[in-house]
């Protein structure tokens, strides 16, 4: 290998004019003549001997920014399970801002009455308004209706059993759009489908699971979300 440069007190040998300086963060800062620079941060390089991290099987490589190493994560990151008891609500917080798109999971969910079922998302705090959401059913006849104050997923009676997902994506900047199909075993047994769009005030960082009039609890099954 020819061109190693080899520097000592500052002054790199071996290319005339090049010097360096270093500080403890692993910055080095080049210059050559006085004029032109270049910077290299040690702490974002695979250092002579050391072994490089490939990651495994099914990861990917995640930047964190310009001032920090990129790392490997899995390509879809799972939220965790909630066993559906008693709760009024769920919520999925502390989302990281990189997200661009969500998969709401539900299987086996039921509530204690008929209060229609909702998906809420928000930045800072749940978004209550401003949702265009339009919901629908396909039983023994078919049905709509339309929401601002959420996803809605209509809830024929308290015996219902919900299975499926929704699907939260990113359209561009703070604009995001669902889509919903869940199958309704139980009750009044259907397909039951939705979909709408909302622009939050800020970046996503929460997605909530609660019903249109807040009281009624969820008594079975579970909830999970996956996002990448």
């Amino acid at each position: 290998m020819s061109n190693i440069i080899n520097a000592d007190n500052g002054v790199a040998s071996g290319v005339p004019g090049l010097k360096y300086s270093a500080d403890a963060t692993g910055i080095i800062q080049f210059q050559n003549n006085g004029t032109n620079s270049f910077t290299l941060n040690t702490s974002l390089a695979v250092g002579v001997g050391s072994t490089p991290s490939f990651g495994t099987t099914g990861q990917v490589l995640t930047s964190n920014g310009t001032s920090a190493a990129p790392n490997w994560g899995s390509a879809i990151v799972s939220g965790t399970s909630v066993i559906l008891t008693n709760q009024t609500t769920v919520d999925f917080t502390s989302l990281p801002s990189w997200i661009k798109r969500i998969t709401v999971m539900f299987s086996g969910v039921s509530t204690n009455s008929t209060s229609t079922r909702r998906i809420q998302i928000g930045s800072g705090s749940t978004a209550t308004t401003g949702y265009s959401c339009a919901y629908g059913y396909a039983t023994t006849g078919t049905g709509s209706a339309t929401s601002t104050s959420g996803f809605d997923i209509i809830n024929g009676s308290a015996a219902e059993v919900m299975s499926g997902h929704m699907v939260l994506t990113n359209l561009s900047g703070n604009l995001w759009v669902s889509s919903t199909v869940v199958t309704a075993l139980g009750g009044t047994a259907g397909l039951y489908y939705s979909a709408g769009s909302i622009t939050l005030g800020g970046v996503l960082d929460r997605v909530r699971l609660t019903t249109a009039n807040g009281t009624d609890t969820y008594d079975a099954g579970s909830v999970n979300i996956l996002y990448e």
